[in-house]
């Protein structure tokens, strides 16, 4: 990621941790679950609760951004997590699109080509850490 779009993540991220994270949870995941019914089994606790974890857990994420390299060991950790829960790397792009969809509405005008391919190249990194982690652990458990 450049400078200008770590900047610009961090920015528009400050304004949706300003919404209430249930309201903005409930976007997300109605959206997820709109597109991907197949992971709904995946949620066991009350929606209201894991809005709340998933909005701390992309802020933590998001205020350390510029120092990516010092988060990116705590990111692989997340996803060798979301193994036990049954995530499949294929899940990784249905989040992403949920998670894109609910950033462009929630900000309304303040979404832009820049900011989408901002939080695109976010979470790509992300995910692929992830991915890449969950992998690893998997080959050595094998």
């Amino acid at each position: 990621m450049t400078q200008k779009q770590v900047e610009l993540v961090k920015a528009t991220w400050t304004l949706v941790a300003t919404m209430d994270p249930v309201v903005v949870g409930e976007l997300f995941y109605n959206r997820l679950f709109e597109i991907a019914p197949q992971v709904k089994h995946m949620f066991r606790g009350e929606m209201p609760e894991q809005s709340k974890k998933l909005m701390a857990m992309i802020g933590f994420v998001i205020n350390k951004l510029d120092k990516l390299d010092d988060i990116i060991a705590e990111v692989g950790k997340l996803g060798q997590r979301h193994t036990g829960y049954g995530v499949k790397s294929e899940h990784y792009a249905l989040v992403g699109s949920a998670l894109i969809w609910t950033l462009e509405k929630g900000l309304g005008e303040i979404w832009t080509k820049q900011v989408k391919t901002a939080w695109v190249e976010c979470y790509t990194i992300l995910s692929e850490a992830m991915i890449n982690a969950a992998a690893e652990a998997d080959k050595a458990a094998a």
